[in-house]
């Protein structure tokens, strides 16, 4: 039996494949849980035409990325935080502040995207990485000053 699979099934395959199945399998447990429908040819037409549908949406989020890398490419970021007498920050430097300063600058980054590889406790110069896609990523110098 044919069917195409919903959702990912654990040592059978992943959501939108097209597996064959015993009978029994595919009538009393994939099919009655939702997690497949019948391989037929009108359900085999759909699942391309979404496929093709997904792809240019995944073509046109990973272009948007890559145009926002290119203009963030060349910035760097200053940013002036509360420091003791021997150059300790009270607190640290994360990725929250480097979302503000970014802000400031004109460019709308979520904070989850960006990514401090070390606890910036100190005055220094440091590097942030910003995940837009899972293929796109930009690395931001930062410069931490004393206020």
């Amino acid at each position: 039996m044919e069917i195409i699979l919903k959702e990912d099934v654990v040592n059978l395959g992943y959501k939108n494949d097209i597996v064959t199945v015993k009978s029994g399998y595919g009538r009393n447990y994939l099919i009655p849980t939702g997690k497949a429908v019948i391989a037929s040819p009108s359900a085999k037409k759909m699942l391309a035409e979404e496929l093709k549908q997904r792809a240019h949406k995944l073509e046109k989020i990973k272009k948007d990325a890559e145009d926002i890398a290119a203009k963030l490419e060349g910035v760097t970021l200053t940013i002036g935080t509360k420091v003791s007498s021997t150059g300790t920050i009270f607190g640290s430097v994360g990725n929250i502040q480097i979302a503000d300063e970014l802000n400031k600058k004109g460019f709308n980054i979520d904070r989850k995207l960006i990514v401090v590889k070390d606890a910036v406790k100190e005055v220094g110069s440091y590097k942030a990485v910003i995940k837009l896609h899972k293929e796109v990523s930009v690395e931001i110098p930062f410069e931490v000053i004393a206020e």
